[in-house]
């Protein structure tokens, strides 16, 4: 197979690409939802700019593992809706469809907040199991309100938790640097929740990152990751709306998210926060498409 036709240029996701959902072991929506973005708006633009970028980029890995037929079918966007109960309920009971195919299902925000419905849809979906919810952020998310609303992106874990098969053991908080002081009094009357700090990952490492969520996880069978692009540091990921000093590098996310694809049953992602017009030589963007990229080779090695 050839991967240097210039008419792939012309089509997101390249050879990748199939409309056959009997072909595809991958499913890819676009969220272009910003309205919970309580600073810098500007994510709405993410899902088409990623789409556009990822024609640029050749179906092999890094490591040069060469991803050899299309198995992604590209389900487009929700539609926005400007009722945001409504919204949120279309892409919930959307997202569960999608679920429902058996496909490993990849979401590109739009703002944090979309991934409310998502981990909704996702519990349904396995509603005889017991879930496991991995965040990268920067920051908890744990509000029970942000700015006069429940669905902000400052309290997605918090929603997330109200899911009746999501447990504080369940949850993993992975990167955080930044706290509100309800996160903080929430975290101490819920011990279970775990969290590693981005300086506890400084400290100790990534290995003892991988090995802690393994360790975790060992036991679940349905796993979803919620991938804020802030969980990186700045200098790595500026195009976002609430970025903190101190994160993770590119370099150490994607060798994360390859071995616990490779390691534990991640059935789902969203990959979020990141905003375009805030984003420098697209920086920001092209970060999320080689993560996208590294899940989707662990993806085809693991078929």
């Amino acid at each position: 197979m050839t991967f240097n036709n210039t008419k792939s240029f012309h089509t997101p996701w390249r050879e990748l690409l199939t409309e056959d959902i009997d072909k595809a072991s991958v499913l890819i929506k676009g969220i272009p939802f910003d309205r919970a973005a309580s600073i810098s708006k500007g994510t709405s633009q993410a899902p088409n700019r990623i789409r556009h970028l990822s024609r640029f980029v050749p179906p092999i890995t890094e490591e040069g593992i060469i991803i050899k037929k299309p198995f992604i079918k590209d389900e487009g966007n929700f539609e926005v809706s400007l009722n945001w109960e409504k919204y949120f309920n279309k892409i919930e009971k959307g997202a569960k469809i999608l679920f429902d195919s058996g496909k490993f299902c990849i979401f590109l925000g739009g703002d944090h907040s979309v991934s409310i419905p998502l981990q909704a849809a996702f519990s349904k979906h396995y509603s005889s199991k017991k879930i496991g919810v991995i965040q990268f952020d920067a920051h908890c998310d744990l509000l029970n309100e942000y700015q006069g609303h429940i669905w902000s992106h400052a309290c997605v874990a918090r929603r997330g938790l109200e899911n009746p098969n999501l447990k504080d053991e369940g949850l993993t908080l992975v990167g955080i640097r930044s706290f509100e002081e309800e996160e903080i009094s929430f975290l101490n009357n819920h011990s279970d929740i775990k969290m590693i700090t981005s300086l506890e990952i400084y400290e100790k490492g990534i290995d003892y990152l991988i090995n802690e969520l393994i360790k975790r996880y060992k036991d679940y069978d349905s796993i979803y990751i919620s991938l804020d692009i802030d969980v990186l540091d700045p200098a790595f990921a500026p195009g976002t709306g609430t970025p903190e000093g101190g994160g993770i590098s590119t370099r150490e996310i994607l060798q994360i998210v390859r071995k616990l694809i490779n390691e534990l049953p991640i059935k789902g992602m969203d990959i979020v926060e990141i905003s375009p017009p805030l984003d420098n030589s697209d920086i920001t963007s092209w970060a999320a498409i080689k993560i996208i990229y590294e899940v989707l080779g662990q993806i085809h090695l693991i078929e």
